[in-house]
C-alpha cells in the first residue's frame, strides 16, 4: 500500500527546520546554492515546485539529502546510512553538552515501571542548569520523579553518518510551586507533540552530564558542530 503523499509546502517546512537547525540565514542558503534569498523565502513559505537540479544544490547547501527534505526518509529509523571513513568518537565536555542541547528539543527518559525498563521520548527546555518536561499525573515518565533518573538527547546527520548523543543523570522532582510552573511554561516553545492533558512538570538535576560526537574529518563544518578547533 503506497504511503501518504507529501504536500509540496512540507518540501518548504523542511528547508525552513533544517536552516534553522544550522542556524544560517536565508541570504546564507541563498549564496550557497546559488539562488536568491526572496526565492528560499517563496520556497519555505509557499508551495514552490523546485526543479531536481536545484533540489539538489540545495540539499547540498544544507548538508543533507533530496530524500531528507522531500520526506523521503520521513518514516524511517534514524542512521540506515553506512558509517562514514574513518570516523572518530570524541567525548565532550559539560559546556558543549549544554550547547547540544540548547533551549529545547525533543529527548528520551528512562523509566522503570511494572512492566520492567522503558525508554520514551518527551519534549523538553532547558532551565536553571535542569532539564524539565511536561507529562500527565500517573504516566510513564512521572514515574522517574522522587528518585534518580537518566535522560537522553541526540542528533543524527544522515547526510554525512555523523551525530551526537548527549547522556544526563540525576534525581528528578516533579515542579509544583506555582511560579516555577508559571516559568516552565512561558519558556516551553511547544506544547508535548502527543498531546493530552500534559500539566505535570518533572525536572531533572543532572549530577553527572557526558556527551559524544562522530566526528568525521574532512566533512563541511555545520552550527552544530562549534567553532573551529572543537
Amino acid at each position: 500500500m503506497p504511503g501518504p503523499e507529501h504536500h509540496r509546502a512540507d518540501i518548504g517546512r523542511r528547508v525552513a527546520a533544517r536552516r534553522e537547525e544550522l542556524g544560517l540565514s536565508r541570504e546564507d542558503v541563498a549564496l550557497r546554492a546559488g539562488s536568491a534569498p526572496g526565492y528560499i523565502a517563496y520556497l519555505e513559505e509557499q508551495a514552490a515546485v523546485p526543479s531536481m537540479g536545484f533540489l539538489l544544490r540545495l540539499a547540498e547547501a544544507l548538508d543533507t539529502t533530496v530524500a531528507a527534505l522531500t520526506g523521503g526518509d520521513a518514516e524511517l529509523p534514524p542512521g540506515i546510512g553506512r558509517a562514514a571513513y574513518r570516523p572518530e568518537l570524541v567525548e565532550l565536555d559539560p559546556d558543549e553538552c549544554w550547547r547540544m542541547l540548547g533551549t529545547h528539543g525533543v529527548g528520551r527518559v528512562a523509566v522503570t515501571g511494572h512492566e520492567g525498563p522503558a525508554i520514551l521520548p518527551v519534549n523538553y527546555v532547558v532551565a536553571g542548569g535542569e532539564v524539565a518536561f511536561r507529562t500527565s499525573s500517573g504516566s510513564l515518565p512521572g514515574r522517574v520523579a522522587g528518585g534518580d533518573a537518566a535522560f537522553e538527547a541526540d542528533h543524527i546527520d544522515e547526510a554525512f553518518s555523523r551525530g551526537w548523543s548527549v547522556l544526563l543523570v540525576g534525581p528528578a522532582r516533579a515542579v509544583t510551586e506555582p511560579g516555577a510552573v508559571r516559568a516552565l511554561e512561558e519558556r516551553a516553545f511547544s506544547a508535548p507533540w502527543a498531546g493530552g492533558e500534559r500539566d505535570l512538570w518533572i525536572a531533572v538535576a543532572p549530577a553527572r552530564v557526558t556527551g559524544r560526537r562522530i566526528v568525521v574529518r574532512g566533512a563541511p563544518r555545520t552550527a552544530a558542530d562549534g567553532p573551529p578547533g572543537t
